[in-house]
């Protein structure tokens, strides 16, 4: 009997995420460990084996049950080959995931970049399988996209399709080093907005979040949503800063590419696209040329995490034919 299940994993700088998935595309169980990032590659690979086997044993299957373990990785990976060439939040180079833990598991492997993974999710279970040319950007702790053109994920020809994050948005001085670059993500990923609020906080900025001064003190997605939905100057204005930031790099892209679609994602646009996606979209209309722009539609995700669980099913897809 042919294998009935799927495992998909998010393997993200924070948290493993791992879902089973039936033939009927629905999440059955999920399963989330801590990464733990210092510990090296090899630690890394025994935490993804030890929660796809927690996930097996939960559900009293076995491995021959699952037809493939669907996995996104935050950085560059070729999806043929297994291979990260990138990946700066696991510290990982040049590292072949998917043979180190095929060593682990008896099933088959699959990797893709957590974006394009996810965009792909988007594209399968949230569009219209008219929509053709799409981008898709999620915003958190750094800033990552996948492109699909005429229904087809673009990944480049060396897998470093979709890095908007790096896109460099200012450069002062005469010569461009990393002490004067501000890429797109550190302009307004969300460790951007929390360096700017801080700032205003220790130039004595009223704030109902001065109690995170201290560095050490972690301001999160959620902690800028409830200072947003108090309408905290100093919120206000550093979130409307990364929208508005946001939405003019999209107007430019859109007016590079003429896509058709930008579905926004990640832990910042889904604590408050109430707040964001409307300055997003006038900083757009502001920053694309109108031919291209005016047809635009652009909106935040139902999917929220799972987008890159459900991706794991068109990866499955496209490479298990």
């Amino acid at each position: 009997m042919a294998s009935q299940f799927l495992i998909s994993v998010d393997l993200g700088g924070t948290k493993i995420l791992s879902a089973l998935i039936d033939s009927r595309n629905k999440i059955l169980s999920r399963v989330k460990v801590p990464t733990e990032t210092e510990k090296g590659s090899e630690y890394l690979v025994e935490s993804v084996s030890a929660s796809i086997k927690k996930i097996l044993n939960e559900n009293h299957l076995k491995e021959s049950d699952i037809k493939a373990v669907c996995m996104g990785v935050p950085g560059t990976v070729n999806p043929f080959s297994g291979e990260i060439g990138n990946a700066p939040n696991l510290d990982i180079r040049n590292f072949n995931i998917k043979k180190a833990l095929e060593k682990k598991i008896s099933i088959p492997v699959l990797i893709e970049n957590d974006v394009n993974l996810a965009g792909l999710g988007i594209k399968k279970f949230e569009l219209d399988k008219n929509v053709k040319n799409i981008l898709v950007v999620f915003v958190g702790t750094g800033i990552g996209g996948a492109l699909f053109f005429d229904g087809k994920l673009y990944r480049g020809s060396s897998f470093y399709a979709g890095e908007i994050g790096h896109m460099l948005v200012e450069s002062k001085g005469k010569f461009a080093t990393s002490s004067n670059r501000k890429t797109f993500e550190l302009t307004a990923g969300r460790p951007a907005i929390v360096r700017d609020i801080r700032k205003g906080l220790n130039k004595g900025k009223k704030s109902i979040l001065k109690e995170y001064i201290s560095p050490q003190k972690q301001i999160k997605s959620k902690t800028l949503s409830d200072a947003v939905s108090k309408t905290d100057p100093l919120a206000m204005k550093y979130v409307g800063k990364s929208a508005t930031a946001i939405g003019t790099v999209l107007g430019s892209i859109t007016t590079l590419l003429n896509i058709d679609t930008i579905v926004l994602g990640g832990g910042v646009i889904e604590a408050m696209h109430r707040f964001m996606i409307p300055k997003i979209k006038t900083a757009f209309k502001k920053s694309v040329l109108a031919e291209p722009g005016k047809h635009v539609k652009i909106f935040e995700t139902k999917l929220g995490d799972d987008a890159a669980l459900y991706g794991g099913i068109a990866l499955a897809e496209e490479f298990l034919k």
